[in-house]
């Protein structure tokens, strides 16, 4: 995932993954380097697990749950941009979509659900979503499970010819907490993606989406169990992988 290339064709490189916040890798990459700093640290801790402590103390920053990190992953050898797709759910994918591609992998519809709740912070470019205010097939053009007043703001934000990299914060409500307020916009027709109205608009996730929009708790328990599900896939060990020296690089094989 941070690895670089200089033809671009790295994993970062994927147009699914440009939307990621370039102070976001430099943060990791101070954090390997105050642990590499450590004589009896250096090269004992991959930047896989320095990403997966990061992603764990900005949920907490930001007044999400803090939860354990299970550690001991290594960095990956390889990294091409073509790996990201079919491990990414697209933003116009539908519950049936999103349920398949979560499911080769070992996570259920609730973990879905509760992963999906990570959109209460962040951000996405308005070319992942114009097409539900200006290109839908309907009278208005517009996405008929949008919320209108939310369809009007969004057009404001992102005009038609408006730079595509143009970045709008994914929860409208309180878009810099960690909450269960995603949900309630669900409920309000305010998800920003396809891919997440489509968690209440479909009768097989909606009392998911409405459990959770009712009891935070009840979300947290679900992300953690979830997110620690997620942290299992894919993990690379032994020969798989390596420590890098540099989170940016392939080690150089000698």
């Amino acid at each position: 995932m941070l690895a670089s290339s200089w033809n671009k064709s790295a994993e970062k490189d994927n147009t699914d993954n440009l939307s990621l916040a370039g102070d976001g890798f430099d943060t990791v990459m101070k954090a390997k380097a105050a642990v590499d700093s450590v004589p009896q640290c250096r090269n004992k801790v991959s930047c896989a697990d320095i990403l997966a402590l990061a992603t764990r103390d900005v949920i907490a920053l930001t007044g999400g749950p803090s939860y354990a990190v299970e550690l001991g992953r290594l960095d990956g050898r390889i990294s091409t941009r073509a790996s990201v797709r079919h491990h990414l759910p697209h933003p116009d994918f539908k519950l049936g979509k999103l349920k398949a591609m979560f499911a080769s992998h070992g996570l259920t519809l609730t973990d879905l659900v509760a992963l999906s709740g990570a959109h209460t912070i962040g951000f996405s470019h308005c070319s992942r979503f114009s097409k539900r205010i200006y290109k839908f097939k309907s009278k208005s053009r517009i996405d008929p499970t949008l919320n209108l007043r939310y369809a009007r703001q969004l057009s404001q934000m992102c005009p038609e010819n408006v730079d595509p990299r143009m970045a709008i914060e994914m929860d409208p409500s309180t878009p810099r907490i960690f909450d269960n307020m995603y949900y309630i916009n669900l409920q309000q027709g305010k998800g920003l993606f396809t891919s997440d109205q489509s968690l209440f608009t479909n009768a097989r996730s909606r009392n998911i989406v409405n459990l959770f929009a009712s009891n935070s708790t009840a979300f947290e328990e679900a992300f953690v169990a979830a997110i620690t599900k997620l942290g299992r896939i894919g993990v690379k060990t032994g020969k798989q992988g390596e420590i890098r020296n540099d989170c940016f690089v392939l080690n150089k094989i000698s």
